[in-house]
């Protein structure tokens, strides 16, 4: 979970992951929709089905037990090599080299390394100062340690070298020049995207689709998507032979990705309370009040607080903020 979020972002859900799911047996017992409606929210789904995915395997294999060194650690769908190495160190005592963001951070300040550490070339450097400093002893102490230094005294912002135990040998503290290391990462140009998000309403329930599982949100339910261009009304009857008995557009949001920025356009289509397609096929009519405990992207969430905001009159498409 720590992966691309922050501490007080994850720990809520880690403890409600925690609780349902408390050990490596009861999570690959797991069907797939639950372990994701536990991470709804989090982003970057694809850790969520690695995380079920190398707990099946693991399940799958008792005898052998959970994999003890980085080759078989890393054999796990999602495990890196540094997580790996800190896996080992932590559980095992192995002594592995561990290169998570803060260590990078206090490495490239501690030695001076010039560039942006997702930099190919950065990275070798980084890999080989952080296996060249790996103790023959108390190897968890010293991995807590470097990472304890980056997230609470060598922070990205504000760092505070002078309570600092490497200020002595730090280069860039040693020259006045923290703010250098690291390198802002080079700007480019974010691509924007747009899509028409079509909230097909059926009475007091919603049509939810399951997205493919390459790709944005792979696994989890969203509402059905369209382009900008298509006549929704016509894709409504040419996907699901459904007739729209009103249209109400709600206004546009935007929710930010890593590589790019897309723009929703919701649509809502209220259709007849007799009019199909049933449950099945990757289609799913869900309450609206149980839409949002299920296994859906943080996009939708927004979008029915968009929702909810407005009164719409099924017969006649007429709303207006609540």
């Amino acid at each position: 979970m720590l992966q691309q979020t922050q501490v007080a972002t994850v720990i809520p859900y880690y403890q409600r992951f925690m609780a349902r799911f408390p050990d490596v047996l009861t999570l690959a017992s797991a069907e797939e929709d639950e372990v994701l409606s536990h991470w709804s929210g989090l982003g970057y789904y694809a850790r969520a089905r690695n995380l079920h995915h190398a707990a099946r395997l693991v399940a799958s294999h008792p005898d052998a037990g959970f994999p003890r060194d980085v080759a078989g650690l890393m054999a796990l769908p999602g495990v890196g090599r540094s997580t790996a190495a800190a896996i080992a160190a932590f559980a095992y005592g192995h002594s592995q080299a561990i290169l998570d963001g803060n260590v990078r951070r206090v490495l490239m300040r501690v030695f001076a390394v010039p560039g942006h550490p997702g930099n190919a070339l950065v990275q070798k450097v980084l890999w080989s100062l952080a296996e060249s400093l790996v103790p023959a002893r108390h190897i968890e102490a010293y991995t807590q340690g470097l990472m304890d230094i980056g997230a609470t005294l060598c922070t990205q912002r504000q760092p505070r070298c002078g309570n600092c135990p490497l200020g002595s040998r730090c280069q860039a503290y040693q020259t006045g020049t923290v703010s250098r290391y690291p390198a802002p990462k080079p700007a480019r140009l974010v691509p924007e995207r747009a899509t028409r998000m079509l909230l097909i309403r059926r009475g007091e329930h919603l049509l939810l689709e399951k997205r493919p599982r390459g790709g944005i949100w792979g696994g989890l339910w969203s509402f059905p998507e369209a382009s900008l261009e298509d006549d929704p009304v016509a894709s409504l009857k040419a996907r699901w032979g459904l007739e729209a008995l009103s249209r109400f557009t709600l206004p546009p949001l935007r929710h930010a990705f890593t590589h790019y920025r897309l723009h929703i356009h919701p649509l809502l289509l209220s259709v007849g309370r007799d009019q199909g397609p049933a449950d099945g096929a990757g289609l799913l009519w869900l309450d609206r009040a149980d839409v949002e405990h299920a296994a859906v992207p943080t996009p939708v969430r927004k979008v029915l607080k968009l929702l909810d905001q407005f009164a719409v009159d099924d017969a006649h498409g007429v709303g207006g903020l609540k």
